[in-house]
């Protein structure tokens, strides 16, 4: 494994090198991966990495793919704007990578998406949701559902679970999935009978959000929905209680951090959001993965490591399928998935290259995330 950007420190963290060790890289069939390892949403690359290592230490112990080895050449975009576009060109270019891996961001993904296009590289992200991410091209795929879904979701957990029929929404102004999960919510919960009382917005890194959280709270709401990352969300879940608006507090894929409960501490419990897998979940596929992982990271898998190590599995089982490395006909490989067996759910990818899946609702309960009930397309 070949890992940029990484400090001493990180390289430990994540068992990086080991891997490198134990294979001649150039030898070996090259997957390249680029994820947010260090910066703001760090948190998201390190989870989506451990479950990419995972899978390729398991396929490699497995004898590899086409006789061959597998190697992860990875690399850290830093979670800045403009950074995912520079090191996938590398990987493409420079490493000779046959597929690429994430990123798990809506954003950073797009970035990347028109440079994959352009190479006829296959480009699989784990966690890229936003609607228009598979419209750049027909080397694009992702595995997660998108978020014209998940808005939906949470909106009709909204009305059915929680009962609410007046909520805020407080969103960010600097994301596209922000936005578009938004619009997503407020069309099915107000189509659903309930009314969207008030909107506000912030900026991606803001610190302070208690203008609007006192709007909101003026507005007499019975809940509100954040579709933002998880270093704002937490900050608005304490910043909410601060000022006693004491309403659930609902949100997206995105929360789905450790950081959210170290840095919101209990101003985020009650909190519900939706995702994409529950380590809670007794499936025996789960439980064995869930053990595995445990096993190898010292922790619980969650929904983005189980998309991390899925992705590099069907990217697996596509080169396998193929028959071959080669981009037009990986792609072609890729685009006839069907029932694929991943650990965060079955796979079969629709003509627009996404795939069809159930979410399931989170909440966080005595300073841990909770499995609340999956809700189906």
């Amino acid at each position: 494994m070949l890992i940029r950007h990484l400090s001493p420190r990180v390289w430990l963290a994540l068992g990086a090198g080991v891997l490198a060790a134990s294979l001649n890289a150039r030898e070996a069939i090259r997957l390249g991966e680029f994820a947010s390892l260090t910066g703001k949403e760090a948190s998201y690359g390190q989870s989506v990495h451990q479950g990419a290592v995972l899978a390729l230490e398991e396929a490699n112990a497995g004898g590899g793919v086409l006789g061959r080895k597998l190697a992860l050449i990875t690399e850290d975009n830093q979670s800045k704007p403009g950074e995912s576009a520079t090191v996938v060109k590398k990987l493409i270019s420079r490493e000779k990578v046959v597929i690429v891996l994430g990123d798990l961001t809506s954003g950073r993904t797009l970035e990347a998406a028109p440079i994959c296009q352009n190479a006829r590289i296959p480009l699989l992200s784990p966690g890229a949701t936003n609607v228009s991410v598979t419209t750049k091209g027909d080397y694009i795929f992702r595995l997660c559902f998108i978020d014209d879904f998940q808005g939906t979701v949470m909106a009709q957990f909204a009305l059915e679970a929680l009962k609410l029929r007046r909520v805020a929404v407080l969103s960010s102004v600097s994301s596209a999935q922000s936005v578009g999960l938004a619009k997503y919510f407020r069309e099915k919960f107000t189509g659903g009978g309930g009314a969207v009382a008030l909107e506000q917005k912030y900026g991606e890194g803001d610190k302070d959000f208690r203008a609007q959280l006192t709007a909101i709270k003026a507005a007499g709401v019975e809940g509100v929905f954040v579709p933002g990352y998880y270093a704002e969300a937490a900050l608005i879940c304490k910043q909410a209680r601060e000022l006693g608006l004491a309403v659930p507090l609902l949100g997206i894929d995105a929360w789905e951090s450790p950081e959210l409960i170290q840095i919101g501490g209990a101003a985020v419990e009650g909190s519900y959001f939706s995702t994409h897998y529950s380590a809670e979940n007794q499936a025996p596929a789960v439980v064995a993965f869930n053990q595995r992982f445990r096993q190898r990271w010292g922790v619980d898998s969650n929904a983005i490591s189980a998309l991390g190590y899925d992705n590099v599995m069907l990217a697996i089982d596509a080169i396998r399928r193929a028959g071959t490395t080669d981009g037009p006909k990986l792609r072609d490989a890729l685009a006839a998935t069907t029932n694929f067996p991943g650990v965060t759910g079955r796979i079969t990818f629709d003509a627009q290259r996404n795939p069809t899946k159930s979410a399931v609702v989170l909440t966080v309960k005595n300073g841990a995330y909770r499995f609340v009930q999956a809700v189906h397309p």
